[in-house]
């Protein structure tokens, strides 16, 4: 099964919240109470995100998290990439932290690729806004169920 881990979907929600209120500066605070989420978490997943760009954070009494950009700027691939790093499915695709020991003699070596790229240009075309947006019209539409052939009958 391929998941996203538990702080990274906590990250998505707490951009999705702070796309609702922008350009409002809040709190780390405020964003755990208003998503019932413990402070520390929301405060880690703020830090990262500030250092993924994502955020910015403001100094002082009046000081608290705001978005970058736009939402319509920020992609859902570049908040997994802020908080888990590059998005690969596999030890063997281009960007992986990881290295593939037997990578040379795999038939499958390259062929994950095309795979991962498909999931990261599904992930960059799904911005913040359209998260935030209760109007899924974002979302492609389901495929048409196929008709089924009547076997031929035997004429009597």
């Amino acid at each position: 099964m391929f998941r996203l881990n538990r702080l990274t979907d906590y990250g998505v929600v707490v951009m999705t919240q702070m796309a609702q209120g922008r350009p409002e500066v809040v709190t780390a605070t405020q964003i755990a109470a208003s998503l019932g989420l413990p402070p520390p978490t929301v405060a880690k997943l703020l830090t990262a995100l500030t250092r993924g760009g994502l955020v910015t954070s403001q100094r002082g009494a009046s000081g608290g998290y705001r978005l970058s950009r736009a939402p319509g700027e920020i992609s859902v691939a570049a908040i997994i990439q802020a908080l888990e790093g590059p998005i690969a499915l596999t030890a063997c695709v281009h960007g992986s932290d990881e290295q593939c020991e037997v990578e040379a003699l795999c038939p499958m070596s390259g062929n994950w690729n095309r795979v991962n790229e498909a999931i990261r240009g599904a992930l960059e075309g799904v911005t913040l806004a359209d998260m935030a947006s209760h109007d899924m019209a974002f979302m492609p539409p389901a495929p048409a169920p196929t008709a089924r052939a009547e076997p031929a009958r035997k004429a009597s």
